[in-house]
């Protein structure tokens, strides 16, 4: 009798220290929630790209901390302007274009890093021509040298906004300096007007062919327009 009164007392000590356990853990779990939630908070990315300037500034939470000159769209295949997010970050894609295939390497059009933007076929992306940074060179989207957007890609996260703005206006001015009209500013490309709403559907890719990790497929294949 003692012996069974002393098993049952054993089992109800070690149910309490399981309880406890669990509950230690959840608390643990819960702050850590908490914590992620407020860093995102705190951290509030916009990419801004000034398509006269040839500039893209990261902004978080309302201070520039990178400046990075880029190509955009050429007069016939002018960049979007709009406000739209970070939908997809892929490092070393493959690239795809009428039926041709160009694997990770230096001869890849959009280089080492893409971040595909919530338009789709357009995105932030490396070149195999960096002689064309600083231009309106692209079918449309934003070029940048390969270590800028190598560092770029690191800095940023899926859902982060991207605004990309036409004109030269008061905000640029802030970001990048007045700037200086050359020949090549003062030929207006044309503006191609893109907005957003809530409800649009998100820019279309092929499954990756690996799972994404915090929002990088170090392995998938693109689908796009050359840009």
């Amino acid at each position: 009798m003692k012996a069974l009164m002393l098993g049952k007392l054993a089992m109800a000590i070690v149910a309490a220290m399981v309880l406890a356990v669990q509950a230690v853990a959840q608390e643990a779990s819960n702050q850590s929630s908490q914590q992620q939630v407020s860093v995102a908070k705190e951290n509030k990315r916009i990419i801004v790209v000034c398509l006269e300037d040839r500039k893209l500034a990261l902004v978080v939470n309302g201070q520039v901390k990178k400046v990075y000159p880029v190509a955009v769209g050429k007069p016939s295949t002018p960049s979007p302007v709009g406000t739209f997010t970070i939908e997809r970050r892929i490092a070393n894609p493959t690239y795809h274009h009428n039926g041709k295939t160009v694997p990770p390497g230096p001869h890849n059009p959009v280089g080492t890093r893409w971040m595909g933007l919530s338009i789709q076929g357009y995105g932030i992306h490396g070149t195999n021509e960096p002689n064309s940074i600083g231009k309106a060179a692209s079918h449309g989207c934003i070029r940048m040298a390969k270590a800028d957007v190598q560092e770029l890609f690191e800095l940023v996260a899926v859902g982060d906004t991207v605004e990309l703005v036409g004109k030269r206006n008061e905000e640029t001015a802030q970001l990048f300096g007045e700037g200086q009209k050359s020949a090549a500013v003062a030929t207006a490309q044309p503006i191609l007007t893109a907005v957003v709403t809530p409800n649009a559907a998100p820019a279309q890719f092929p499954t990756p062919l690996a799972p994404e990790v915090n929002g990088v497929n170090q392995a998938a294949q693109i689908l796009m327009t050359l840009r």
